[in-house]
């Protein structure tokens, strides 16, 4: 993998003429992952899918740019809020999707052990409708992770996971994409006080930055200080806007 850029997104969005956000400037910093949180309605997702490209309904008025100067397209797996599995496909074929649309080979070795860290070495041979919720969310987790890209994007990775699979997966991310460019769109005060190398909350008026807490991450789920940046945000997000 080569390395990881930064990323600056600085201008505003607006769908049938009505703002979403902006104008902000966020820049997510090369190799760390950042969290954003916010309401729901002030533009998280439609950010995050105008920086992977994927949105063709809003009008966005100005730059996205890497700092190396290179395209984006290519150098980015995402995850979106739906798991997106194609319901034809096994668990392993959903897992291998992006080699298959490439017209490479499938490496089934390295997908068999990616669903076995995330749990799920036992329903590789299963489709989509015969799995919970939450097993899916893990398919289309792996699947992204397959894609070992220097960036990735993560809209509400975790939601549909118990707190215990929860807390195994988020293990599992900020394992895998250390020393990636990592954006990760979360409703969860304790997740991104846990994951976030840069933590900032996206409000009707603009972005703000919140200080992360010390330590490496993941960090310890009853570690004082991620605790303390926890009740922190959360106060923040339930405060009048």
């Amino acid at each position: 993998m080569t390395a990881p850029p930064s990323l600056t997104l600085d201008g505003s969005a607006r769908i049938d003429g009505l703002p979403v956000f902006g104008p902000l400037r966020l820049t997510l910093q090369a190799g760390c992952i950042t969290c954003l949180l916010g309401p729901s309605g002030v533009g998280k997702t439609t950010l995050l899918r105008l920086i992977a490209g994927v949105d063709d309904v809003t009008r966005f008025t100005g730059t996205i740019t890497a700092s190396d100067g290179l395209p984006l397209p290519g150098r980015m797996a995402l995850m979106a809020q739906g798991d997106m599995l194609m319901p034809w496909l096994d668990v392993l074929g959903n897992v291998t999707l992006g080699a298959r649309l490439r017209g490479m080979p499938r490496d089934k070795v390295r997908a068999r052990d990616m669903l076995a860290r995330v749990g799920l070495a036992d329903h590789a041979s299963k489709r989509p409708d015969a799995l919970s919720g939450g097993q899916k969310q893990r398919v289309a987790l792996a699947r992204t992770l397959m894609e070992d890209r220097p960036i990735v994007l993560l809209d509400e990775p975790f939601s549909a996971l118990d707190a215990r699979t929860r807390a195994q997966m988020q293990d599992l991310s900020a394992t895998h994409l250390a020393g990636r460019t990592v954006l990760m769109v979360t409703h969860d005060p304790a997740e991104a006080a846990r994951m976030g190398h840069a933590i900032h909350i996206l409000t009707e008026t603009g972005i703000e930055n919140v200080i992360p807490p010390s330590g490496s991450v993941p960090r310890a789920v009853d570690d004082p200080d991620t605790l303390a940046t926890q009740g922190r945000l959360l106060t923040r997000l339930r405060a009048p806007a």
